[in-house]
């Protein structure tokens, strides 16, 4: 998609990054949180990740934030510390245009070139198919599904787990 423009996430972001986010926490279930954090939470989150030298980005298309995404922790013990897990949010007026394949791709560049071994897709709610099939072209393989672990908008959701090796992967070990 030409017209999308790919950066790193900056805190003057945060505005349109806690809009985004907000209305996917209340209308979708890609998330399973119940209440929109506010710009403050999203700030000290979006810190947390890039202090501890996760990629976070941004999409734009005419100059407005149109999406973003970044990677953070799998798990916090610290055998994970290669393995991240992938986020991606687009604005509802942006969706089906390939903003999130554009995002993707350049987040799983960014989380390789940071020494990263494995991406870890984590899909809240098994119906949410465009999800699932965008990470499967990018190249995710299935893992499996944790049926029935959260429950949002008066109904069980399944989580559906996808991983992808980041460069080498597990062929060789980190250098770090």
């Amino acid at each position: 998609m030409s017209d999308v423009s790919i950066r790193p996430a900056s805190p003057a972001d945060i505005p349109a990054i806690a809009r985004i986010y907000g209305q996917s926490v209340l209308t979708g279930t890609a998330s399973f949180e119940l209440e929109p954090p506010d710009e403050a939470e999203m700030l000290r989150r979006m810190r947390a990740l890039l202090d501890g030298g996760f990629p976070y980005i941004a999409a734009e298309i005419g100059g407005a934030v149109v999406g973003y995404a970044y990677a953070g922790p799998y798990r916090t013990r610290p055998a994970y510390r290669f393995t991240v897990e992938d986020s991606i949010y687009i604005d509802p007026a942006a969706q089906r245009r390939g903003v999130g394949r554009v995002l993707l791709k350049n987040l799983i560049e960014e989380s390789t070139r940071r020494g990263f071994r494995l991406m870890v897709a984590v899909i809240g709610d098994s119906a949410q198919v465009p999800s699932i099939e965008l990470h499967r072209a990018m190249g995710f393989e299935m893992v499996g599904t944790f049926e029935n672990i959260g429950f949002k908008f008066d109904r069980w959701l399944d989580s559906v787990l996808m991983q992808l090796p980041l460069g080498e992967g597990a062929t060789t070990k980190p250098t770090t």
